[in-house]
């Protein structure tokens, strides 16, 4: 007997074995038990999530020898031809292949006869929107009054080019896209019951490549199969879609949050060399970036099943929100841009070198990835911070993570109001929890509680999970259990993230007026009328 693809095997047969459709499987069986049937459908949704298959089993439903219901017996003659693609009441027409008119109008010249063989006459259009004009107008008076034999069941991916002369005479279901947990739960039945060994990463690879399409699933299930040689494994199936390992990607973002332009390159080398595909790469990297903007803002958020949940709790420590949101957004653009390169991993490296270069850039910003600018204490620079605003492509990147507290006594470290900006930067925070301590000035301390003043413009800061990972650095850092007591209120005294804001100003400041008295640009003002424009003047370190 010949093989039999896994999409056919595995169609289901009733309404109950659908994945994901519940709300349209709901209403068409409430009218087959009741009575209550109308004479045109029409089902909308992408490919692959159970229009025809619908359409088929509502025929069946319609037509089974033991009567019109919602649970047809599968086994009478009715049934079994439907199932086989050979019953003489059920046409199903292809509209792509049937746009004129006069195509039309042949199919519908049988419509007043009874049917042969079944209870109804069933008309299955897929793809209805490849109808031409003049075929619809030649349907309508059809579609709205057909004879009580006949019912129509129209599918179409793409709605919006249905006239809404047409709409208007049908019900419209729209069928869901499935979720990745459906898809790969119905995968996981479909490996058990076929007796084939598989793990959870690469139903999770499989499950993100069908996107949405359980046919597309099904599909890919059985070109895994068939490249595993009759077993799933992750890093088969990876190499079949063309998808690289979860810690390539990982790396990747390690490397972006360390400024490692040479490690990021070398990732990418070693990515390459296993003829990975880059914009399903750019995919996975935007689809980690997501995660780990999740993971920051959201106290309890689970990353999900595809990616591990300790290294993206890590990531999202090293690095500030502002720069997974910059890099997501960089990563978009490049995403479209790609095709555009002069091969894929030039484009790629571009794309991540583009991260670096446009990288926001602040003192004690949170990142423990941002190396020290601060002078050693005394010194008449040791209070200098360095800029936020974006440097241009090309520009020398200055370091700029203050330096770790020098070693004193712990009691000292917190006792000494001067030193809170040096402490706050030692703890090597990120995300919100780094925010936090630096829109703070410190309040008091008793040996057991560190009272802090937070700044009333940042109260949104005060989440759970930013707290917990404050109150853990500053246990770290003084080994003891100590409590923090924040108090939301204006202070006389300026608070890192001020102190850091005035310094950039006054960088701003200098480097417009450096600006403005550069002899270059005083000669270009004079003779030829140029002028700065504004906002374009940047410091550079």
């Amino acid at each position: 007997m010949s093989y039999q693809v896994l999409a056919r095997k595995w169609r289901p047969q009733l309404f109950s074995q659908l994945v994901g459709q519940e709300h349209v499987v709901r209403a068409l069986a409430n009218a087959l038990d009741n009575d209550r049937l109308h004479h045109a459908y029409l089902f909308t949704g992408t490919r692959g999530v159970g229009k025809t298959t619908l359409a088929r089993i509502f025929a069946k439903s319609l037509n089974c020898e033991e009567g019109v219901s919602s649970t047809p017996c599968g086994v009478c003659s009715a049934c079994r031809e439907i199932d086989e693609g050979r019953f003489v009441d059920l046409l199903e027409v292809d509209a792509a292949s049937r746009t004129k008119v006069d195509q039309t109008r042949e199919l519908l010249e049988n419509v007043p006869y009874a049917p042969v063989r079944g209870r109804y006459k069933v008309y299955l259009i897929d793809e209805v929107h490849m109808f031409s004009g003049h075929s619809f107008n030649a349907l309508l008076k059809t579609l709205e009054e057909p004879p009580p034999h006949v019912k129509f069941i129209l599918a179409t991916t793409d709605p919006q080019k249905v006239p809404v002369t047409v709409l208007s005479r049908c019900l419209q279901f729209n069928l869901k896209r499935l979720s990745r947990e459906q898809i790969g739960g119905q995968l996981s039945h479909i490996l058990e019951q076929e007796r084939i060994g598989f793990d959870d990463e690469s139903l999770s690879l499989l499950s993100r490549g069908a996107d949405g399409s359980m046919r597309d699933g099904l599909s890919l299930l059985d070109q895994a199969i068939a490249f595993g040689g009759g077993a799933l494994q992750a890093a088969d199936v990876g190499a079949m879609l063309g998808t690289i390992a979860g810690d390539s990607i990982h790396a990747l973002v390690e490397a972006l949050a360390g400024n490692d332009a040479a490690g990021l390159l070398q990732r990418i080398a070693e990515m390459s060399e296993l003829a990975a595909d880059f914009a399903t790469a750019t995919q996975n990297l935007l689809a980690l970036l997501h995660q780990i903007a999740l993971c920051q803002l959201l106290p309890d958020f689970q990353p999900d099943d595809a990616f591990d949940a300790a290294q993206v709790e890590r990531l999202a420590q090293r690095l500030a929100p502002e720069d997974v949101q910059l890099y997501y957004q960089i990563g978009l653009s490049g995403q479209r841009e790609l095709s555009l390169a002069p091969d894929p991993r030039s484009g790629f490296e571009m794309l991540l070198l583009r991260m670096l270069a446009f990288r926001p850039e602040a003192a004690g910003s949170g990142s423990n990835t941002r190396k020290s600018t601060q002078a050693p204490s005394g010194s008449p620079q040791s209070n200098a911070t360095t800029s936020v605003g974006r440097k241009p492509v090309g520009s020398a990147r200055a370091p700029t993570q203050a330096a770790k507290p020098q070693p004193i006594q712990p009691e000292e470290q917190v006792t000494d109001p001067s030193r809170w900006d040096e402490f706050a930067a030692g703890l090597r925070l990120g995300g919100i929890a780094s925010q936090l301590a630096n829109n703070c000035v410190f309040a008091g301390w008793d040996g057991k509680e560190l009272r802090l003043k937070l700044d009333p413009a940042s109260r949104q800061l005060r989440v759970g999970q930013a707290e917990k990972r404050l109150l853990d650095g500053i246990r770290s850092v003084l080994g003891a259990e100590v409590k923090i007591d924040f108090v939301v209120g204006t202070s006389d005294k300026e608070t890192p993230a001020m102190r850091q804001k005035r310094a950039l100003n006054e960088r701003q400041q200098a480097a417009e007026a450096s600006m403005a008295e550069d002899p270059l640009v005083r000669e270009l003002e004079e003779h030829l009328s140029a002028r700065v424009v504004s906002g374009s003047v940047k410091p550079v370190d």
